[in-house]
């Protein structure tokens, strides 16, 4: 057998060491408090059967897309999906990419030109600042959520001539479920001709009418030069979308590695897509018994709760469907997340280096489907390792 690499196997024991080390788990029957499944659309039956019956209506009986976009694999219901998702997002145009990931590489390595700058926020996204990573354009970081500060870093860039400037944040941040001002990051960008670029993964299906995010609910569409949304949280499917100008979908088409040099997503996937997107039309208003009514009140159940128990000190300020308890260190946290599961509840433990060491904590994802005892009896248990 090869000898695998010495510095690997450091590298591995190193984790070990730090009580870092990632392994994947299995399913289990535990309380969901872990999954970004928002909405439970990813189980519901109801969405299920609509993907098959939308494969049928357009007689598809096809597994792949037998090759990228470009060549074969443009198959009848991307355009369909895609004209579905610009009206329901308010967009002039929409181009769907395998995954967030996808999404994210294909448009930082492929938009930001030699000369421009990126200015992005310090807790982008992995997928963001690997993107960032692969374009030939200056990056530098910003503290979190902070305008002042995003202002102070553009004064490294006023002698510079003919040079674009991209602006990254995100309406709600995976790890802390936090949102910056947006108005105000879009009006800075609008009135400076910056461009500004929104990650709405973890805000679509949760924020505004529908669930359409947080840049609609601000109305901000027009002022945001490109958001990715990603269909794996909310939306309960696999694949994301860029949406913004008939232009910036062509330049993608044309330069986005990752859209142009992969196999296109399956029908199947396709098809599911749209019947979450028809799952969220459904919801004509927070004032029906919806999934989407149900998780906001969940979240502001959870809010409650916390602040009863006392236990506010604890949390970072969030109004999105994720909650951050901190608990330094990854053993500490570790400890507290194996004794809740063993209680039947499904929290994880979100170690450093995934986020700064010393701000390790307890991820709390909420859900349409997670009933106010259960949030009750989850925090009061916390309540009893919290000192």
């Amino acid at each position: 057998m090869h000898k695998f690499p010495l510095k690997l196997e450091k590298s591995l024991e190193n984790r070990k060491q730090q009580n870092a080390f990632r392994e994947l788990g299995s399913s289990n029957n535990l309380i969901d408090f872990a999954s970004n499944d928002y909405l439970g659309f990813a189980g519901n039956a109801e969405l299920f059967s609509k993907t098959q019956r939308i494969l049928e209506e357009y007689n598809i009986l096809q597994n792949g897309a037998t090759g990228s976009r470009l060549l074969s694999g443009n198959h009848k219901l991307y355009p369909i999906a895609e004209k579905q998702i610009a009206d329901f997002h308010k967009a002039d145009a929409a181009l769907i990419f395998n995954s967030g990931y996808d999404a994210n590489i294909g448009f930082f390595s492929a938009i930001p030109q030699k000369g421009d700058f990126i200015f992005y926020d310090e807790l982008a996204h992995a997928s963001i600042r690997d993107g960032i990573r692969m374009s030939n354009a200056k990056a530098y970081k910003f503290n979190h959520n902070d305008l002042e500060d995003l202002k102070k870093k553009l004064n490294i860039i006023t002698s510079e001539a003919n040079s674009e400037i991209y602006i990254v944040t995100e309406s709600v941040f995976s790890m802390n479920g936090d949102s910056p001002d947006l108005k105000a990051f879009a009006n800075f960008a609008e009135e400076r001709d910056y461009h500004l670029i929104v990650d709405e993964a973890h805000a679509v299906g949760v924020s505004g009418e529908k669930g359409k995010g947080l840049v609609q609910d601000l109305g901000l569409e027009k002022k945001v030069f490109a958001r990715i949304v990603t269909f794996g949280k909310a939306l309960g499917v696999h694949g994301a979308v860029i949406l913004g100008s008939e232009l910036l979908e062509q330049y993608l088409v044309n330069f986005s590695r990752s859209f142009i040099y992969t196999t296109a997503l399956s029908p199947h996937s396709l098809a599911a897509i749209i019947a979450s997107y028809e799952g969220l039309e459904k919801f004509e208003s927070v004032e029906f018994n919806s999934e989407l009514k149900i998780l906001q009140e969940n979240i502001l159940f959870f809010r409650s709760e916390v602040n009863r128990l006392n236990l506010k000190q604890h949390f970072l300020e969030s109004t999105s469907a994720i909650h951050a308890c901190i608990v330094s260190g990854n053993d500490e946290v570790k400890n507290i997340a194996n004794q809740i599961q063993n209680k039947g509840f499904n929290v994880k433990a979100i170690l450093s280096p995934t986020v700064p060491q010393g701000k390790e904590r307890l991820r709390f994802c909420l859900h349409s489907y997670n009933s106010k005892e259960e949030i009750k009896d989850l925090l009061e248990l916390l309540a009893t390792f919290i000192k």
